[in-house]
């Protein structure tokens, strides 16, 4: 089977194709009507051709309204966003619940704070769109592929996950053992309701907007565990505003790049990690929904080896909710400063284009979890060729397993914003791959990726991880380094290869991104 690249520019063609046939002729019978009818002389004739020119303007506006109708021509059609929440906390009292995104066998013994599934719904005319958040650690492309079919009315459907270190394990990886999946049935089917039932109600809340874009860096918010050190250091709001009344704010949505793990691996209570402190801080400052969303958090970009401090200048410990709550109000605090600083974008027209990959399966424990059944999602055979597919057989070899992703570039008039499926390096997306490449490196003569923010250029521009997919760690293929002699003269392997599917995956999927950019500016020139 052989994929295609899905292109998405507000509408169907044969839509607009049909409705420009209808205008044609309904412009021809006007015309027609006025030039065989004849004029006849005197006063009654002038009476009769002031009332044709009153019915060809009739005939004239009700074509401008009809072009307006069309999808992706809706320039004078408001945007509207609506906001939409669900809570997706497990029971931890009537469940066992097993906590992802360190080690096996944490088990949860109680909550602290409430997990949330947050839904933004965009629409312009007949074009309609979700972005969605989670507060758990991942949800692979399958699930999501599953709640597209179940909103067959959505033209596009983005779900990403914050990467919380604090939840529930929705991918398998982290139950008692290594060889027992931590993926409770009910809890995933309480988790997809709770996401269609956050669109719906995002639906309900649709108003017309403004929507104004801020960003601010904080490097100092940042800690890179990986070398060599690179942060993305971009913290992003969108701000929407009512169309009618710009100082009524209908959401934010933010955008920011670390690891929610700031509690650490010795916790055992659910919790939304610093996002739910940053969300509950915002909300209560501006009285309006927000959603927060992850983006570039490979490298590894964390809270965790941050000095932070709290207000008389106290140096907070890793592991504790006072150093959680702490960062996640000075996140908080860069998001009121992006706000500040927000200016009113162009926000149409919309263009939405995502390409399926397949990327092969190198790492030996990933495929050592799909034969144990740790982690269940659909398998192919890898051809050798990323955009053609080959289902698995049961017995296939774990050699040539491959797994079906999908990345995406989504335009929203000035705003270009990219959804990578799992956790990208930094040095991936704003430039500093290493160069000379060092000696220790296992393909020393790997070609340097395309950089993301070098393809993607613009006013204004946001990357979304773990976007439609958790595919792990998304690392420069001159930097992989499993095989001594080991990089920057380390006795040991850096901390990554050991949750990426492989080597091959930055090229692959950098390389799609790349011919999707290339695909949209052949299709302005044209």
């Amino acid at each position: 089977m052989v994929t295609n690249t899905w292109y998405y520019e507000g509408g169907s063609s044969e839509i607009a194709e049909e409705t420009k046939s209808n205008l044609d002729s309904r412009t021809w019978r006007v015309f027609a009507y006025c030039r065989c009818v004849g004029l006849p002389k005197g006063a009654v004739a002038w009476r009769f051709s002031i009332w044709i020119l009153a019915v060809t303007v009739v005939l004239l506006l009700a074509w401008l309204a009809n072009v307006s109708e069309v999808p992706g021509r809706g320039e004078s059609e408001h945007v509207c966003v609506g906001f939409g929440v669900r809570e997706i906390t497990p029971e931890v009292k009537a469940n066992t619940v097993w906590l992802a995104g360190f080690g096996q066998g944490r088990r949860a013994t109680g909550v602290n704070d409430p997990l949330y599934a947050r839904a933004l719904v965009l629409t312009q005319g007949k074009q309609k769109l979700a972005l969605v958040s989670l507060d758990v650690v991942g949800l692979f492309y399958p699930e999501v592929k599953g709640i597209r079919v179940q909103l067959p009315d959505y033209d596009y459907i983005l779900v990403s996950s914050t990467h919380n270190h604090e939840g529930p394990d929705t991918l398998g990886l982290w139950g008692p053992n290594l060889f027992t999946t931590g993926i409770d049935p009910q809890y995933m089917n309480r988790l997809r309701r709770g996401i269609i039932e956050a669109i719906r109600e995002a639906e309900r809340e649709l108003s017309p907007c403004r929507v104004r874009y801020g960003m601010v860096r904080a490097p100092e918010l940042l800690h890179d565990s990986r070398l060599p050190v690179v942060k993305h250091d971009e913290l992003v709001v969108l701000e929407f505003v009512r169309h009618d009344d710009h100082n009524q704010r209908i959401g934010l949505l933010v955008q920011w790049n670390c690891h929610p793990e700031t509690l650490g691996s010795k916790n055992t209570l659910v919790s939304a990690d610093f996002v739910g402190v940053t969300v509950r801080a915002l909300e209560e400052r501006y009285k309006c929904r927000v959603a927060y969303f992850t983006g570039t958090v490979g490298g590894l970009l964390s809270s965790l080896g941050l000095p932070v401090r709290d207000e008389q200048g106290r140096l907070l410990a890793d592991g504790t909710w006072e150093k959680t709550e702490r960062y996640g109000i000075l996140v908080a605090r860069k998001a009121e400063e992006a706000v500040r600083r927000a200016k009113e974008i162009r926000f149409s027209p919309w263009r939405i284009r995502k390409k399926v990959v397949y990327l092969p399966v190198a790492n030996r424990y990933y495929r050592a979890a799909a034969q144990f059944q740790v982690v269940v999602r659909e398998r192919f055979l890898w051809t050798g060729n990323p955009h053609q597919c080959q289902e698995a057989p049961k017995d296939a070899k774990l050699d040539d397993l491959a797994i079906e992703t999908e990345i995406g570039l989504l335009e929203f008039g000035e705003l270009k914003v990219v959804a990578i499926p799992g956790e990208i390096y930094p040095e991936l997306v704003v430039g500093g791959v290493q160069e000379p490449v060092d000696p220790g490196a296992d393909y020393p003569d790997a070609p340097i990726e395309p950089i993301v923010y070098e393809e993607v250029q613009g006013p204004a521009r946001m990357l979304i991880g773990l976007a439609n997919d958790e595919i792990g760690y998304i690392i420069p293929k001159r930097q992989w380094d499993e095989r001594p002699p080991f990089c920057y003269g380390r006795k040991q392997a850096q901390y990554g290869e050991i949750n990426s599917l492989g080597p091959e995956t930055a090229p692959i999927l950098l390389g799609a991104l790349r011919e999707i950019v290339r695909e949209v500016m052949d299709m302005k020139k044209d």
